[in-house]
């Protein structure tokens, strides 16, 4: 028996030897013009037998493998000349070259010498290891390589992998990598001098102390072995570029952390799953604490809602999508950033200035989008909870599985209540509102994008939320007029169910067409002291997008259309506010690419039936001085139409009286916001004390037209309007990224803004925007000890200059504001230690400085008065507070 088991594995073997053989490698020349001719000729190489085929469109090269005991080299040429193109062997016919597309006719005048077949099963495919820094070290490596012998060399130098194809007959790996390393290259296998590193110019001083493992020259089957395994990577990037392709209906990954994409047009910041496990993250509005490009602050000290603002400019001018369809836009501004746990999210894309025309007309200062968590590679189910000292409880499951080969879901559940009733500045007000809320979402996704081009992503979410705020003792069971305590009671409901649905056209993996359907309804029943609101929207939302390309990958153009519809009903005291908003749209975007620059230019046209025809034009250039100097420019015009009673329900707690100057408009007699945004950027990769550093400054400039300004200069009065003048916001910010050691990473910012706007009392700053601001972020990891467990640190500092205060000055003397606020500082810290894979815990703090705004609320004491307003806030209006939290992955 053991005789026979040894000559079976004996014939396996050689039987495996021989069939590994016959899989050679073989060039040929073959005509053609376009994308679309490489497509049909790498198709037809396949069906004909070709295990993998490369055609290029400028060498006019078809580079093939192929088992020569299924196929030869002539079957494939003669298979390729019956589909429409001439090759070496093989001419087509004149009948089946007219039937070409116009863009595949090439010149037949072209022609080859025929010859026999030949292989050339010598030729190797491999990659190594390279250290570098720039353009400079690129050419410098390739150019080495090429000394050495290698008949190609590609080094990239984010990856620091050298792709090298040469005859092992004439050179080797080891003789091209001490040549790397003789021009000032540390690699896999060599170091160069210390001499000949200090004679590189300075962008080319790389980090000496990254160091790579060294490896033997692979034997011939080793690497022909390697080239099929790099035939597999390459199957993977044609996944990776098929999500691409759609990513409006599939979106890609996101780093781990928060990185700068050196590709991207537009200036975008990727945050991850690491970047928002530093804070406590309970929902969206604190999502951005270790952000410096997002300002998040407090906007009423009665409800203790917080608001987003960015480039200098309120929320409500940044498009906040999720999973790129509209999200907190319309009715659910006000309290929306509650809405999206921050456990359920996996990563954060944050775009400053102009984004896509693709995603719609709203964004003027950027786009904010939200991914959720999904199923990835293996199932996961997480428990979080987590308590502060101020009486907030939470709880949060994650759970997500593969059904099938192609379906997968998750299920996200999230209940948060906060019961304690505190009132640390005695006031007789609580800090924050007690309350609760209930969310579920479920979310089921289909995808067969590599074989048959579908992909689908099914969800729906459902939240019921609760707040009850005013002053201690206020009984939320009674009515407002039946008790002297002053009250605000919200409750809302809200419902979304949503597809995204995407198509890659077979054999054409640059050409999709996806479709995003949407349908929100929102209602909100509420009261603030006497003064009433209610609200219900209906949102319809469509957007069909068709991708492909012209000739080639360097040029890629989207065109689509879009369908939007809202359906308001408003009360506010004894007026109802009712209207439709119906917006048919269209749009088209060009992505030219070139060896240094990237242009994407984009433009649509809106049709609405209230705002009128609106043309939307936006555009984003990126040039490469080199890969660690980046300039992006951007410029782009968009508008929004006004919610003045959502939007503003910071003040619905006070005794203001609400005012609206008609200007002939068809919103609550206001016209449209249109504004336009420019911004340049410098993005600069560099080494600071041998370590990587990043340094990003940019300046955005915002112009608008019709601005509905909300007024505040009388203290008894909010009046809103539409612009008549000039209003801008100009923001300049500066940030270094430095990984100051191992695990210590650190990131400083300064922002400076100045936002003023022509009030009908004369240009003034716009109120409670600080015109200077600073931020200090240190996150540090200890070393991974057993079996994953580690302790993490991070805490984050910043400064916020002084604001100015609308006026007060009518008011009462004990009952004035100074008419510029103090600057102030804060602190936010957290430490984690993680068991293991399945156990982490985490405590922190906010606001450890624990400075509050000296009476938050005016003439507290008499919130049924004149001058009740808990509107005027501009710092923090809660003490220092602390958290614990758990985390558990089963």
């Amino acid at each position: 028996m053991k005789l026979i088991y040894k000559v079976l594995l004996f014939s396996a073997i050689l039987l495996s030897s021989i069939t590994f053989a016959q899989e050679i490698h073989a060039e040929a020349k073959v005509n053609g013009a376009c994308g679309m001719c490489k497509d049909r000729i790498e198709n037809t190489s396949k069906k004909a037998g070709a295990s993998n085929a490369e055609w290029d469109a400028e060498t006019l090269t078809l580079k093939l493998e192929f088992d020569q005991s299924k196929t030869s080299l002539d079957q494939i040429l003669k298979k390729i000349a019956e589909v429409g193109h001439d090759n070496e062997k093989y001419k087509t016919t004149q009948e089946v070259y007219d039937k070409l597309p116009g863009c595949c006719h090439y010149d037949r005048t072209v022609t080859f010498d025929k010859k026999e077949e030949k292989t050339i099963p010598q030729n190797i495919h491999t990659e190594a290891k390279v250290n570098g820094a720039c353009g400079q070290c690129k050419d410098r490596i390739e150019k080495a390589s090429k000394d050495a012998g290698a008949s190609m060399a590609d080094w990239d130098a984010d990856t620091m992998i050298l792709k090298l194809e040469f005859d092992n007959t004439k050179t080797s790996l080891d003789q091209i990598l001490k040549k790397i390393a003789e021009v000032g290259h540390d690699n896999e296998k060599y170091k160069t001098t210390q001499g000949v590193y200090d004679k590189l110019p300075g962008c080319c001083h790389y980090d000496r102390t990254v160091t790579f493992d060294k490896k033997e020259e692979k034997s011939t089957s080793e690497e022909m072995k390697m080239d099929m395994n790099s035939m597999k990577k390459e199957e993977h990037n044609h996944s990776e570029m098929i999500d691409k392709a759609i990513q409006e209906v599939k979106l890609t990954k996101v780093q781990d952390a928060t990185a700068l994409s050196g590709k991207s047009a537009d200036l975008t910041f990727n945050i991850g799953k690491k970047e928002l496990l530093k804070a406590a993250c309970c929902n969206l509005s604190e999502s951005f604490e270790t952000n410096a490009t997002v300002d998040v602050s407090f906007s009423n000290a009665v409800t203790g809602t917080k608001q987003l603002k960015m480039l200098g400019l309120d929320q409500k001018y940044t498009a906040l999508t999720k999973e790129l369809l509209p999200e907190i836009r319309g009715l659910a501004s006000a309290y929306g950033l509650n809405f999206i746990p921050g456990r359920w999210i996996s990563g954060i894309q944050l775009t400053k200035g102009g984004s896509t025309v693709v995603n719609g007309f709203e964004s003027i200062t950027g786009q904010i989008n939200t991914e959720f968590v999904k199923f990835n590679k293996k199932p996961e189910n997480t428990l979080n909870l987590f308590a502060d000292f101020n009486g907030r409880y939470e709880a949060n499951v994650t759970s997500t599985s593969s059904l099938s080969d192609h379906w997968s879901n998750s299920i996200l559940l999230h209940g948060n209540a906060t019961v304690g009733e505190k009132d640390s500045n005695d006031d007789s007000f609580l800090d924050r509102p007690k309350g609760n809320q209930i969310n579920a979402a479920y979310l089921l996704d289909y995808n067969d994008l590599e074989h048959s081009g579908f992909g689908s992503h099914f969800g729906i979410q459902y939240l019921v939320d609760k707040r009850i705020a005013g002053q201690v003792g206020f009984d939320d069971k009674l009515p407002q007029s039946s008790q002297n305590k002053y009250g605000v009671n919200i409750d809302i409901n809200r419902f979304q169910v949503w597809n995204k649905t995407g198509y890659i056209f077979k054999g054409k993996p640059y050409q999709s067409i996806g479709l995003m359907n949407q349908f929100t309804y929102h209602k909100q029943n509420s009261f603030f002291g006497y003064r009433n609101y209610f609200g219900e929207q209906k949102t319809y939302y469509s957007n069909l997008i068709f991708e492909s390309i012209i000739g080639n990958t360097n040029n890629i153009y989207k065109v689509g259309g879009s369908f939007l519809y809202d359906d308001y009903n408003e009360d506010y005291l004894t007026q109802n506010y009712k209207r439709t908003e119906k917006v048919p749209g269209i749009f088209a975007e060009y992505t030219l690419t070139g060896t240094k620059f990237t242009l994407v230019a984009g433009a649509r046209t809106d049709f609405h039936n209230l705002a009128g025809t609106q043309f939307s034009p936006r555009i984003n250039f990126k040039y490469d001085f080199s890969p660690k100097t980046i300039v992006r420019l951007s410029a782009g015009k968009g508008f929004r139409t006004a919610n003045v009673f959502a939007e503003s329900q910071q003040f619905f707690a006070s005794n203001r009286t609400l005012e609206i100057i008609d200007n002939q408009g068809k919103i609550y007699g206001l016209k449209p916001e249109i504004a336009w945004n420019y911004g340049i950027s410098l993005q600069q990769e560099f080494k600071l004390f041998g370590r990587k550093a990043t340094w990003v400054t940019d300046f955005f400039r915002t112009d608008f037209q019709n601005q509905v300004l909300a007024d505040l200069e009388n203290p008894q009065k909010i009046v809103f309007y539409n612009l008549n003048g000039k209003s801008f916001a100009n923001s300049l910010q500066t940030q270094l990224d430095f990984s100051a050691a191992k695990n210590l990473d650190l990131r400083l910012a300064y922002k400076y803004y100045d936002v003023e706007a022509d009030f009908q009392s004369g240009r003034k700053e716009v109120p409670f925007m600080a015109k200077n601001r600073g931020f200090f972020n240190a996150a540090y990891s200890t070393k991974k000890e057993g079996k994953d467990n580690f302790w993490t640190f991070d805490s984050t500092l910043q400064f916020v200059g002084k604001q100015r205060i609308p006026y007060t000055q009518s008011n009462p003397q004990n009952l004035q504001l100074p008419e510029f606020s103090d600057s102030y500082v804060t602190l936010n810290a957290q430490v984690a230690y993680q068991f293991n894979k399945h156990l982490r815990a985490y405590f922190g703090g906010e606001n450890l400085t624990g400075y509050q705004q000296t009476n938050p609320i005016l003439d507290a004491q008499n919130p049924f008065g004149n001058y009740f307003d808990g509107g005027m806030v501009y710092a923090p209006i809660m003490p220092a507070n602390l958290y614990i939290g758990l985390d558990v992955n089963f």
